[in-house]
C-alpha cells in the first residue's frame, strides 16, 4: 500500500486538487444562486418573479460545466501523454463553450429586466407599451441567436457559416434557410403590427363574434388576446395582419351600442320607444354625446326609431353612447334586462317563436308553419 502511494502519490494529489475544485465551485455557485433567489424574494415582498427560472438555469448551467471539466481534467491521470494535448482541446472547448452559454443567459436576463423595468415605469405614467414589449423579443432573441453562433464556431467545420453571419451579410440568408415561411410571415407581421400600429397592447379589439378582447402582448410571432371569458386567444401574426378588425380604442373611445328590441304588431309603438328611450337614459354608464346645439334644440339625449318590419315582429332601435366599448356592453345587458321588465309590467309584447297548426276533416292537419311572433 505504502508502494502504491509513493508511486501515485503526484495522481492522487492532483486527483484531489481537482475533485476538491469542483466541489468548491459546486458549493460556490449554489450559495450564489440562494443569494440572488432571497433577493428576489425580498424585492418581490414574498413572492418568487419570472426572474427565478433564468437563475436556475445559470446555476444548472454553471455545475454541469464544473462537472465536465473536473471529468476532464481527472482524465489526464488515465491516459497517455502523447493524448494530453487532445484532452486540453476538449477542455477548452468545454470551457469556452460553458463561458459562452453563462454569458448569453446573463446578457439576455439583464436586458429582459431592463425591458421589464423601463415597461413598469411607462405603465406607470399611462405611456403606451406596445414598442417596448416587443422590442424586448427582438433584443433578447437576437442575444441567443448571437450566443449561439460564437458557439458554432468552436467548431471548424461550421466557423465558416457562423462567421459569415456575425459579420451581417448572411443573416437574413441564414433565417430564410431555416426558418419555415409562416415563421418569417409571423415576424414580418409582427413587424407591421408595431410600425403601423392598428392597435397596441391594452386595446379591445374584435376579430370575429368569437375573437374579441383585449391585447395583452404582441410576441414575434403572435398576438395573445384575453377575451371577456379570461381566456387567451393566440393568434398568428400574419393571421391577425390580413384579417379585418374593429379597434374600439382607436381614436376617440366613445362607442354607440344599438339596442334592438322586436316586439308584435298590436303592440303601442310609441310607448315600447318610450320605454326604451327612458331605461338608456337612467342608466348609470350612459353618455350624453349632443352638442350644445343639440341640447338647444332640445334633442333627446337618446334616439329611438323604428327600422324594420319582420314577418311577425316590429323591431325598434336605440342608439346608446357609452364612453368605452366595454361600458357599452355592459349597458346593454343591464338595459335588456330592465326593458323586459318594463314591457312586461306595461303590456308590450315581445317577439317569441310559435307555431301555428290549420286542422280540417276532424282533426287532419292541412297545413303548418312557423312563425315569430
Amino acid at each position: 500500500m505504502t508502494e502504491f502511494l509513493e508511486t501515485y502519490q503526484s495522481h492522487i494529489i492532483y486527483g484531489a486538487i481537482v475533485i476538491a475544485v469542483v466541489i468548491g465551485l459546486h458549493f460556490i455557485t449554489n450559495i450564489i444562486n440562494k443569494w440572488l433567489l432571497k433577493k428576489e424574494v425580498e424585492r418581490n415582498s414574498g413572492a418568487l418573479s419570472t426572474h427565478v427560472k433564468p437563475v436556475t438555469i445559470l446555476k444548472r448551467t454553471l455545475n454541469t460545466l464544473w462537472l465536465i471539466l473536473g471529468l476532464i481534467a481527472l482524465s489526464f491521470i488515465f491516459v497517455d501523454e502523447d493524448k494530453h494535448e487532445t484532452l486540453k482541446g476538449y477542455f477548452k472547448l468545454a470551457g469556452y463553450l460553458g463561458m459562452v452559454a453563462v454569458v448569453t443567459i446573463i446578457s439576455a436576463t439583464l436586458t429582459n429586466l431592463w425591458f421589464k423595468r423601463n415597461i413598469q415605469e411607462r405603465i406607470l405614467q399611462n405611456y403606451d407599451t406596445t414598442s417596448y414589449k416587443f422590442l424586448r423579443y427582438v433584443v433578447v432573441f437576437i442575444i441567443c441567436f448571437i450566443g449561439i453562433l460564437f458557439g458554432v464556431m468552436a467548431f471548424p467545420s461550421l466557423r465558416g457559416v457562423a462567421q459569415t453571419a456575425l459579420g451581417g451579410a448572411g443573416v437574413l440568408a441564414l433565417i430564410a434557410g431555416f426558418a419555415s415561411q409562416e415563421a418569417l410571415s409571423n415576424l414580418v407581421g409582427g413587424v407591421f403590427i408595431i410600425t403601423f400600429k392598428p392597435f397596441k397592447i391594452g386595446d379591445v379589439i374584435k376579430l370575429s363574434d368569437a375573437m374579441v378582447g383585449t391585447v395583452t402582448d404582441i410576441t414575434l410571432r403572435h398576438t395573445i388576446i384575453r377575451n371577456n371569458e379570461n381566456k387567451m386567444i393566440v393568434v398568428p401574426n400574419a393571421v391577425i395582419n390580413k384579417e379585418k378588425l374593429i379597434n374600439y380604442d382607436l381614436g376617440d373611445p366613445k362607442c354607440c351600442e344599438l339596442i334592438e328590441m322586436g316586439i308584435t304588431y298590436d303592440s303601442d309603438i310609441d310607448l315600447a320607444k318610450k320605454i326604451l328611450a327612458e331605461e338608456c337614459a337612467k342608466h348609470p354608464l350612459i353618455l350624453d354625446n349632443r352638442s350644445k346645439k343639440d341640447i338647444k334644440e332640445g334633442k333627446p339625449m337618446i334616439r329611438t326609431a323604428l327600422i324594420k318590419f319582420n314577418d311577425s315582429s316590429i323591431t325598434i332601435r336605440a342608439w346608446a353612447w357609452a364612453r368605452s366599448y366595454k361600458e357599452a356592453f355592459a349597458m346593454k345587458c343591464d338595459v335588456y334586462e330592465s326593458v323586459k321588465k318594463r314591457y312586461d309590467k306595461e303590456g308590450v309584447g315581445l317577439a317569441f317563436p310559435t307555431r301555428t297548426v290549420y286542422l280540417i276533416n276532424g282533426g287532419e292537419v292541412a297545413d303548418q308553419r312557423d312563425d315569430k311572433l
